[in-house]
C-alpha cells in the first residue's frame, strides 16, 4: 500500500505542477491562485490516501470533493476560467488518490484532464473572442442601438449583451457583453531607400 501512495503522489505532483505553473501560470501570472490550486490538490491527496490506507468508505473521498467544490474565496474575485483550474486541481488530487492502485489509470486519466486544460485554455482558441462588463452612461431602450453603442466603444463586433442593471434616476446601465475584436492589420512593407554613390569628378577635384 505504501507504494501505491508513493507512486500517486509522484504523479499527483507532476500532474499538479504541470497544471497549475506550465498551463496556469504562463498564461494568467497569478501567484496567488497557483498557490491556492497546488495546496487544495495535495490536500485532495493527503486527505484521500489517508482514508484508503484506513480503509475507510470511497464515498468519504468524493463527499471531501462534493464539500471543497462548493467553497468560495471571498477574498477576491476569480473568473470563471480560474474557476475551471479549480476543479481540475481538485479532480487530479482525487483521481492520484483513489487511482493509485491502479497505476495506467491515474496516468490516463491525469493526460486526459491536463491535456484538455491545455488545448481548451489555449490562446489560440478563439483569440479574438472577450467577455467585459461595461457600464454605460445611458439607457438605451432599443436593441439595435445598443449594439451600435456598444460596437463604437469597444470598437469590434457584438456577438450578445445582457442588461443586467438599469438605474433610470442616474441614466446609467451595466450591460455584460460578448464581442470580437477586429483582426489586427498586417504592417505593410517600407520600401528600401537607397541612397546614392557620389560621383568624382576630375579636373577641379570636386565631389558630387
Amino acid at each position: 500500500m505504501a507504494e501505491h501512495v508513493l507512486y500517486g503522489l509522484a504523479a499527483n505532483l507532476t500532474a499538479i505542477t504541470v497544471l497549475a505553473h506550465v498551463i496556469y501560470f504562463r498564461r494568467h501570472h497569478r501567484r496567488d491562485l497557483r498557490l491556492a490550486y497546488i495546496a487544495v490538490n495535495v490536500g485532495v491527496f493527503t486527505v484521500v490516501s489517508l482514508l484508503l490506507a484506513e480503509r475507510a468508505d470511497v464515498a468519504v473521498g468524493f463527499g471531501l470533493f462534493a464539500v471543497l467544490s462548493i467553497i468560495r474565496l471571498r477574498s477576491d474575485a476569480i473568473t470563471q476560467e480560474e474557476v475551471g483550474y479549480y476543479f481540475v486541481a481538485l479532480a487530479l488530487g482525487l483521481v492520484n488518490g483513489i487511482a493509485a492502485v491502479i497505476p495506467w489509470l491515474a496516468v490516463l486519466l491525469d493526460v486526459v484532464l491536463l491535456t484538455m486544460m491545455y488545448i481548451a485554455d489555449h490562446p489560440r482558441f478563439a483569440p479574438r473572442t472577450r467577455r467585459q462588463v461595461v457600464t454605460l452612461d445611458v439607457v438605451h431602450a432599443d436593441p439595435a442601438a445598443l449594439h451600435a453603442d456598444l460596437e463604437k466603444r469597444l470598437g469590434g463586433t457584438v456577438l450578445s449583451c445582457t442588461v443586467t442593471e438599469v438605474d433610470y434616476v442616474r441614466d446609467v446601465s451595466i450591460v455584460d457583453v460578448r464581442f470580437r475584436r477586429p483582426a489586427a492589420a498586417k504592417p505593410r512593407p517600407v520600401p528600401e531607400t537607397r541612397t546614392p554613390y557620389p560621383t568624382v569628378t576630375s579636373g577641379g577635384g570636386g565631389v558630387r
